[in-house]
């Protein structure tokens, strides 16, 4: 009740004004703040003439304290009997077209029953970590084939199921303009001259990052523009031709949208796998069970 308190009072900016929106009498309110600060040992506000401001300290404190108030929040409208439960799927991936294609094809399926959905796209360790700790039930992976012990053995050790979604190479995308879009085949060469578009975050859990970065991004390319998701990326390839970008199969709906062309490059070989995972003792519920359909069709029709 203190922390809700304070929160109010730095949200109303006065002890008068959070008064009358709490129902307390100012003098309890005032007590109660004051509590607060002993029992944590800092000064949470400033009292001013122009009224209550938050500290350094209070700021910090706020950002805990709003947190805290939400969670609390949830578990009262998830427990009362009267509140009919929503239905959750969450799930973390990489950042694949195909899969955003699963998803709203998914979204499409759902019922006019409460459910709330959580996408994350992400790289591998993050995925890991949200599945393990950070209560996401559903994962995919995306690593290069040369890791596959290692990742299996890693998932094993954590008590991680897994399951194989798709495998394939990374495809070359770009503008319609780019100069090398007429090319029937393009070299590793080619491409030096160019800006090439990248995720920042390749990371393969344990092993160095300049080892992953050396083996994910070729040393021949100069120019690079890193970025963390997917909007910014069809922008830049769409509105830069000399920009390139690796990629997972695009569907031809997006490439048409961005004006863009996707190409291929013999000199890579490399392979890459998508790994759907969920804890051990996790049982799929029936949203898993249709995003999961709705991801088999996609890879089908795309990759």
């Amino acid at each position: 009740m203190h922390v809700k308190y304070a929160y109010e009072v730095a949200r109303a900016g006065s002890l008068s004004r959070a008064s009358e929106s709490l129902f307390v009498a100012v003098p309890n309110l005032s007590r109660s703040i004051k509590e607060l600060e002993a029992d944590l040992n800092i000064t949470i506000f400033d009292r001013t003439a122009k009224g209550m401001q938050l500290t350094p300290a209070g700021e910090e404190f706020m950002d805990y304290a709003k947190r805290i108030l939400t969670q609390i929040d949830q578990l009262e409208r998830l427990y009362k009997g009267d509140v009919p439960k929503k239905q959750q799927f969450s799930i973390s991936v990489p950042r694949a077209s195909y899969i955003a294609e699963a998803l709203a094809e998914f979204s499409k399926t759902l019922t006019k029953d409460g459910a709330e959905l959580f996408y994350k796209e992400t790289n591998s360790h993050r995925t890991i970590k949200n599945v393990l700790e950070n209560d996401y039930k559903l994962g995919i992976l995306r690593y290069a084939e040369n890791y596959d012990v290692y990742f299996k053995t890693m998932l094993e050790e954590k008590n991680l199921n897994y399951e194989m979604v798709t495998e394939f190479t990374y495809r070359l995308v770009m503008s319609r303009e780019h100069p090398l879009a007429g090319c029937g085949n393009i070299t590793f060469d080619q491409l030096a001259e160019y800006i090439e578009v990248a995720h920042a975050d390749p990371y393969v859990p344990s092993l160095p990052m300049s080892k992953v970065v050396k083996e994910e991004l070729p040393d021949n390319i100069n120019r690079r523009i890193f970025v963390f998701e997917r909007a910014s990326q069809f922008e830049l390839l769409a509105r830069n031709p000399e920009t390139f970008m690796w990629v997972s199969p695009i569907p031809t709906s997006l490439l048409d949208r961005y004006q863009l062309v996707e190409k291929e490059c013999v000199e890579n070989t490399r392979r890459y796998k998508d790994v759907l995972i969920y804890r051990a003792n996790y049982h799929l519920t029936e949203l898993d069970r249709r995003f999961i359909t709705e991801l088999g069709a996609a890879k089908r029709k795309y990759l």
